[in-house]
């Protein structure tokens, strides 16, 4: 583990601690605009790890074995070890129009949606990114191609709350234009990336009118933050209260700070084609997706010095990969979108070290995925629970 990571993580309280099976309720659906109860979500202030890990609502959906399927990747070898992942997977299975929670032993042990989990004449498609809640209880899920932001209660398998008209892009109050890494704050508000509009927006659920827009709401992107933003295709925290922004175009990673609206820095990840979700690995240490044929994993600093790069060649190259996040014990996550896998790379060998998904073959089975566009690691590990308390507030 990364020195900082694992001072973080002790910090919190998530050493040793994984999550227990519970079956879900059967609470009756409702409509996506209807007034919830503070049991969906509303303010969310971080709670003790021990709380958000008991009782949460995974349980192995009807029909599927309860058996492994993970997949032997280039490096891996069979029977290896699964406890480089500290919790389950949550996958954002973009072309299966689901999200998946995969155990470290390969088993799906939730879905959604099953039969049942949508209204009528509701859908669910392409989710890209998906991450859980501060809470734990409830899933931010980004339909890029969409333009609607969902919010899925794990427990209920309902849809509680969306932003955006499904299949309609625009810029006015409730409608969006390729949104992309949307995540919910420890207040309840939601930060996300809306790229074709050229703007972040800074969300307070259940209002349909954003609370904050930082960025010109234009059809024409370039880089002049935070005036102005190149394609912005994520907005992740940082442990000193800011935030990173990507931009596509022109390959930029710049700080944020979310209230007052200032830079930090702006930087370029080194050698990138099309940077990818940026976030933090430590304090001056980023890490970044290359979204490209073949693509790469970086670490880097804000003065953009190359640390670390992983970028095989041949059949062990990576294909438009999106999003890597760092794990505890310094390994790293990665959604390899079309070579419709996920995998875990261990950067001091280089060598892939767990893979849910058959490289190059989409599917939809146990053991398959179709061009995989986002994960997070389950509670008590996910993304905004690590950084609940040093979320920078709008």
């Amino acid at each position: 583990m990364r020195p900082f990571l694992s001072r973080l993580f002790v910090a919190l309280g998530l050493g040793g601690i994984s999550l227990a099976a519970a079956c879900g309720s059967s609470t009756p659906a409702h409509n996506h605009r209807a007034p919830r109860s503070s049991t969906d979500r509303g303010s969310v202030s971080a709670r003790p790890a021990a709380d958000l890990v008991s009782g949460l609502p995974f349980a192995s959906p009807n029909g599927y074995a309860a058996t492994a399927h993970l997949q032997p990747g280039p490096n891996l070898q069979p029977g290896s070890d699964p406890a480089v992942l500290p919790s389950d997977v949550l996958i954002a299975d973009r072309n299966n129009n689901r999200l998946l929670i995969v155990n470290p032993q390969g088993t799906i042990v939730w879905q959604f949606p099953q039969p049942g989990d949508l209204l009528p004449g509701q859908q669910f498609l392409a989710p890209d990114d998906a991450f859980f809640t501060p809470n734990g209880r409830d899933i931010i899920a980004t339909q890029e191609s969409q333009f609607v932001i969902s919010e899925i209660s794990v427990r209920r398998h309902r849809i509680v709350w969306q932003y955006g008209h499904p299949g309609v892009p625009g810029s006015a109050p409730d409608y969006l234009d390729n949104p992309d890494d949307a995540m919910m704050l420890p207040n309840g508000d939601i930060v996300t990336a809306d790229i074709k509009n050229c703007r972040i927006l800074v969300l307070r659920p259940p209002s349909h009118t954003p609370l904050k827009i930082i960025g010109e709401t234009t059809p024409y992107c370039y880089h002049q933050p935070p005036a102005r933003w190149a394609s912005p295709n994520g907005v992740f925290p940082m442990t000193n209260g800011q935030w990173l922004v990507t931009e596509i175009d022109g390959d930029w990673v710049d700080e944020l700070n979310l209230a007052t609206e200032q830079i930090g820095f702006s930087t370029h990840p080194p050698g990138f084609t099309y940077p990818s979700d940026t976030n933090e690995v430590a304090p001056n240490l980023f890490l970044s997706a290359d979204y490209a044929k073949p693509g790469a994993v970086e670490e880097f600093t804000s003065s953009g010095r190359l640390v670390w790069r992983y970028a095989p060649s041949g059949p062990d190259a990576l294909n438009q990969p999106s999003l890597a996040l760092p794990l505890p014990n310094g390994d790293v996550l990665v959604n390899d979108d079309w070579n419709h896998r996920v995998i875990v790379i261990d950067p001091k060998t280089n060598q892939i070290v767990w893979q849910y998904g058959h490289t190059g073959v989409p599917g939809s089975a146990p053991g398959y995925l179709d061009k995989p566009d986002g994960v997070d690691l389950a509670p008590p590990y996910s993304l905004t629970i690590v950084h609940a308390s040093t979320m920078g507030l709008p």
